[in-house]
């Protein structure tokens, strides 16, 4: 066991053994105040984010779209906005694509409508059980619909890759369902349609889950904690070399 004499016996560390501790210090202390600070701007950043999406669910619809506006559609300026379409169902073309929700597991009936404008976008009719995938009757008349725009979910979900050749989908990727279903003139976004009042027979719509994760507080303060602890081991070395050199 170290004594206080042993202490006090010490020998003064290097220098240079000092100036790389200080130098490791000071940029362990930037690195993780920058981190802090990064997180206090994404903080900023995920609240307007969610303030801008609460707006565009509570608005009042437009139309979707078409050809010319789609190179500019992205997720930060565009997801969750409220739009309408007009056009005709291509039942033989839907793909049903797993869904987990609050009805229990089941799947998301995605049918392409042709719109009056005369291009095609998917339209996420609503959720079907497991079950019985086919309980929905097809729509063949002209009909409208209203929902939230949403971008495309690439590759696959729930740990899984989409594979279109055995029909199992478990992202609703745009692309890669318009490939499979051989369709054209294709919008690179599709509609989760409201929910329909009184429809019992068809696809429960209006599901779509609006929630951004938002724990940047959390973050900024366990760096900026981190970042104190640095600071005051650092101290507290430079205090116990300074009483080491001039006792």
């Amino acid at each position: 066991m170290t004594s206080v004499g042993d202490r006090e016996s010490r020998s003064p560390r290097s220098p240079i053994l000092l100036c790389v501790i200080g130098v490791a210090a000071l940029l362990a202390f930037a690195g993780l105040m920058a981190l802090g600070d990064w997180q206090v701007h994404r903080r900023v950043w995920k609240l307007d984010l969610i303030d801008q999406v609460e707006q565009r669910i509570h608005a009042a619809p437009v139309e979707a779209p078409g050809p010319p506006a789609w190179p500019s559609i992205d997720a930060a300026h565009d997801a969750y906005r409220r739009v309408r379409v007009e056009g005709v169902f291509l039942n033989d073309r839907k793909t049903l694509v797993q869904a987990a929700t609050a009805l229990g597991g089941g799947h998301w009936m995605m049918v392409p409508l042709r719109t009056d404008q005369g291009f095609t976008v998917l339209v996420n009719r609503g959720f079907v059980p497991a079950e019985r995938p086919d309980v929905a009757s097809p729509i063949t008349a002209k009909t409208q619909v209203t929902g939230l725009l949403r971008v495309t979910e690439p590759k696959g979900g729930f740990l899984r890759n989409n594979d279109p050749a055995a029909e199992r989908w478990y992202s609703r990727d745009v692309a890669a369902i318009v490939q499979a279903r051989q369709l054209t003139d294709v919008a690179p976004y599709f509609i989760d349609a409201d929910a329909i009042p009184g429809d019992r027979d068809g696809p429960v719509g209006g599901l779509t889950v609006v929630s951004f994760p938002n724990n940047h507080l959390v973050y900024a303060l366990t760096w900026f904690a981190l970042a104190a602890m640095v600071a005051g081991a650092a101290a507290y070395l430079a205090i116990d070399e300074w009483r080491t050199r001039y006792r």
